[in-house]
This record gives C-alpha cells, structure tokens and sequence, in this order.
C-alpha cells in the first residue's frame, strides 16, 4: 500500500503523531545546484530539470528535527551536507561507486546518515538505473538501506524529498508500506506512475504487496493540507506463482 501528497512535507510532518513512522529515509535537495550542473548534461533532457530551482538551497533544521520526532529511525542520503543539523552517530552509510579512485568528475562516494543501531558500512553499486531525476539513487541502493534497519512486518518507510520515488519501489518491493511526499509536480506524476506500474509488476507478487491505495491522507487534519491528485484506486493483485 502507498499514499502520495503533493506539497511541502513540513506541514505533514508535523501532523504525524512521535514515533508514528517506523523509518524516514530520503534524499534531500543538497543546495549545491545540481539540478544545473554541467555533469548531468548528457542525460538530461534538455532544459527541463535547470528550470525548477530545486535544489538551490537545502531543507531547514526544522525538516530534520520533525523527521526525528515522528520516525523511529531516519536515514538522509547527502548526510555530510546536513551535518550541522544533525546529532552525532556512528551509524553512516557510505555508497562507494565503480569508477571511484579514477578521477571521474562526480564524488567517489555519498554519504548517508542514520540513527540506526550499526556501525558504519560501505557498498559499492553502479551510480544510475534510471534518469528520472537527476539526482535518482539506484534502486539497488534504496534496498540496500532500507533493509540495514531490519523493520517489522508492516512497517511505514515515509519520504518527505520522493522525487522520481525510488524510496516507495524500494520499500514496496521489500513489502512495507510507503507515504511519499513531493512539492514537484512533474516528478509527483512520475512518482505515482512509477509506483502503480511497481505494484503490477511480477517482481511485487508478495502478501504484503495485495494493494493499491493512493489518497490523501489518513486523517482529517491531513486532508486539509493536500488538495487530491487522483482518484482513490485500490484492487486486488493476482495471486503469486507457486514456486518450483
């Protein structure tokens, strides 16, 4: 199951109740204008991703400090940006990529902090599977952190920065429940589409995953902060194969 809303996450955030979430982990605009940088100029399309501005400034503290509060743990790609927002921990991600220590033009490395009971970790993975966006994680590496938190059957992985929603395949696949937030349309559009054609796929035939449900929001109070970008769908998924 999944829920989208289109706007800003604060107002949602702090409608959610302390430690109603079991994990927010997300990839926040960085503010360091990478939706202009010259490196993402062979796979963007055109002009479209310069035109928003979005990342020309990176979220306040009072971002962070309502996803401590309504989530058991967190997780922020980009932690080394936001550094001075966070409290300490031992706890980061470090996604190293193939072509680091060859001195190609991006990072060798990004960072993600988390308040997760671990000690840091590394893993190497392919930079892209998608230019949906043009900061997109792979896929494998949503998985990847999203898994470091060994969450309950059931679990709600929310992220407040969705963009193309590579979090919300990420947490379907792995059988939780997502809420994604996304002040963008066009890449709410992409989110959404991305996430009802995930549901559908072979990939996602598990018991958790028997569901689509797009709306709003779950309360009253949150209702009121989102206008409805569609019509409520829910159905029935096909049975999976039997295994041989």
């Amino acid at each position: 199951m999944f829920t989208l809303h289109k706007g800003d996450s604060l107002s949602f955030l702090k409608s959610l109740p302390d430690k109603s979430i079991d994990l927010i982990a997300t990839d926040p605009q960085y503010g360091i204008g990478a939706d202009k940088k010259n490196a993402h100029s062979s796979i963007r399309d055109n002009s479209e991703w310069d035109n928003f501005g979005w990342d020309d400034k990176r979220p306040e503290k009072e971002y962070f400090d309502e996803c401590l509060r309504v989530a058991k743990f967190c997780a922020f790609w980009g932690g080394n940006y936001f550094a001075d927002m966070l409290p300490p921990s031992p706890a980061w991600l470090i996604w190293r990529k193939p072509e680091a220590e060859t001195g190609f033009s991006l990072a060798d490395v990004e960072l993600c902090w988390t308040n997760g009971n671990f000690t840091a970790r590394m893993i190497t993975l392919n930079r892209r599977d998608g230019n949906l966006h043009p900061t997109q994680k792979p896929l494998s590496l949503m998985n990847w952190t999203i898994e470091k938190f060994k969450l309950p059957k059931g679990a709600k992985v929310l992220d407040p920065f969705m963009g193309s929603g590579t979090t919300g395949e990420s947490a379907l696949l792995l059988g939780y429940e997502f809420i994604g937030i996304e002040k963008i349309a066009k890449y709410h559009a992409i989110a959404k589409k991305r996430l009802q054609q995930a549901v559908l796929s072979p990939s996602f035939y598990t018991l958790p995953n028997n569901r689509l449900h797009l709306d709003v929001g779950d309360s009253p109070a949150q209702q009121a902060l989102f206008t409805p970008e569609a019509d409520t769908a829910e159905g029935k998924l096909p049975a999976p194969a039997p295994r041989r």
